[in-house]
């Protein structure tokens, strides 16, 4: 159709960027949508205190040209928010983004036309589009989960979400503020408001593994290493497991003696990063290797927290360490031992409602003058939701997934046609690197869409076969990982007590060698119009 674009991208976070840029160079139109007034997604919305990435910055970033690479230097082992939406914003402007994308546009409705074989996209301003193909850029972790507390509108204070910080100036100096949630954006923000408030409560359902990120300055010879191999670097990091350079586990726990499995743990505890995961290669799917290194962390906490009862609350004892997301933090535990910081725990004392001047548990009343919420998202499918997606039938892709995922690949689901996710049910999503996952499938919709143009062919959709296979395959990768057995928003249990992995747990190298042999094979896994 004259003036239409042939793709709509939703989403200008870390995905949608690298699209517009990617998709263009191939001579695609394209026109990017953001309900955002920035571009940046999660770094644009998360401008909580504390707020930080949890993978080194040196590959927390974009890999697919060399200037930018070189040109780019970052000032922390683990950069801030502010510095990582610096960087995302430079990206949109050097690569010239903005010109695709209209800022300040939410997707309210998405329905597929087989008439013009087109997505009709309508949004909150302006006329609708009618793109040949939709590219959902909208992330995983990006719809908060609503603070439904009793009481909350009583308030007579005031009350933020972490991830959806205001942009103007919070002051919290010298006030009694009250963090609910101690996942992972809650420890950071726990940790930058306990210098500022005059009075911090924390309430803490449950307690979960943190350890030392060892943040500081980039080592320079690790940059002048990665840099001395950028035009193999892609391909090395599209190598790993997690789309991110670690050092490698060390081998089973039982092939050590106790002493070299104590100092093993030692060395990452001191080198900080999530590698603490993979100190063992059967750390996260054997219940006692795992046991051996939750353990060590546990001692790590109680030698860090001074008084005894603080000690029983915060040590993490509920779950194995990996199950859930691994906090990375700077001085967390610390903290609790400062006059002005005080533990609320809600397992023991249950929190019953807000009220006009604070919070109300069981057994007492906090009064505040601010609380924060650090409740987490609605995983996977909440931004997909808001945008209204559905086909002719009008049925929209996750009602087909309320017994676990069905996609090929996480890229498509039979019965949307010419609809692609990135870092959806089915591929690595959170498991991985998002810069590496997005960039490695924003490259594969690319070349698929090449092929489709070479062949004149406009209408593609992953065949029923193809996604009963990769769904039988996802479920082989997580047979005998220990997170599938344990509750955890990366796992769907269903009704009749099977439990299906969300994202494929099988690491980044073995999907993406997935992905090439889907290619090599001419996209059997597809049928096309």
């Amino acid at each position: 159709m004259t003036g239409q674009p042939d793709i709509v991208i939703v989403g200008a976070g870390i995905g949608g960027i690298y699209a517009i840029i990617r998709l263009r160079r191939l001579g695609f139109s394209v026109v990017g949508l953001e309900s955002a007034d920035e571009v940046g997604g999660v770094w644009y919305h998360n401008n909580y205190p504390g707020s930080r990435v949890d993978l080194e910055s040196d590959t927390y970033c974009y890999f697919f040209d060399e200037e930018l690479y070189r040109d780019w230097s970052w000032s922390e082992r683990y950069a801030a928010q502010p510095e990582v939406l610096d960087y995302l914003k430079h990206v949109a402007e050097r690569f010239d983004v903005y010109r695709s994308l209209q800022l300040g546009t939410r997707v309210v409705n998405a329905r597929w036309q087989p008439a013009t074989q087109r997505w009709l996209v309508e949004t909150d301003r302006g006329p609708a589009l009618e793109p040949r193909f939709l590219v959902m850029a909208t992330g995983q972790l990006s719809r908060p989960r609503d603070p439904e507390f009793a009481g909350l509108h009583d308030f007579q204070g005031q009350w933020y979400q972490t991830a959806q910080w205001p942009k103007h100036d919070v002051n919290l100096k010298g006030k009694r503020v009250g963090v609910i949630g101690t996942g992972s954006s809650g420890v950071q923000t726990i940790t930058a408001v306990a210098a500022e408030a005059g009075h911090l409560t924390v309430f803490q359902r449950t307690p979960n593994y943190s350890v030392p990120a060892q943040n500081r300055p980039p080592d320079g010879c690790r940059r002048r290493r990665l840099l001395s191999r950028f035009p193999h670097l892609w391909d090395d990091i599209l190598s790993t497991g997690a789309g991110t350079f670690m050092p490698p586990p060390a081998g089973r726990a039982a092939d050590f003696p106790v002493e070299e499995q104590y100092q093993l743990m030692q060395q990452r505890w001191d080198f900080g990063s999530q590698s603490m995961l993979g100190v063992f290669t059967d750390q996260l799917t054997d219940w006692t290797a795992n046991e051996l290194v939750s353990e060590f962390v546990r001692d790590k906490v109680r030698d860090t927290v001074r008084d005894p009862r603080l000690r029983g609350v915060l040590v993490p004892d509920s779950y194995p360490m990996g199950t859930k997301r691994l906090i990375l933090d700077t001085g967390y535990y610390e903290v609790f031992g400062q006059e002005n910081v005080e533990l609320v725990n809600l397992r023991q004392d249950p929190l019953r409602r807000i009220t006009t001047a604070g919070v109300e548990t069981r057994d007492r009343h906090v009064d505040l003058d601010v609380i924060i919420f650090a409740i987490g998202f609605e995983a996977f499918t909440g931004a997909l939701d808001d945008a209204g997606l559905t086909n002719d039938a009008g049925i929209t892709p996750t009602s087909l997934w309320q017994q676990g995922p069905q996609t090929y690949l996480g890229l498509q689901t039979h019965g949307f046609p010419n609809l692609f996710f990135l870092s959806a049910p089915g591929s690595t999503s959170v498991l991985a690197n998002l810069y590496v996952g997005n960039s490695y499938q924003v490259d594969w919709i690319g070349e698929l869409l090449l092929h489709m143009r070479s062949n004149n062919r406009v209408q593609v959709q992953a065949t029923p076969e193809a996604q009963v296979r990769w769904g039988g395959i996802q479920a082989a990768a997580a047979e005998h990982l220990i997170r599938r057995q344990v509750n955890n928003y990366m796992v769907r249990v269903n009704d009749d007590g099977s439990r299906v992995y969300i994202p494929y747990g099988g690491g980044l190298k073995s999907y993406v060698a997935h992905c090439a042999a889907e290619t090599a094979s001419g996209y059997r896994g597809f049928a096309f119009a």
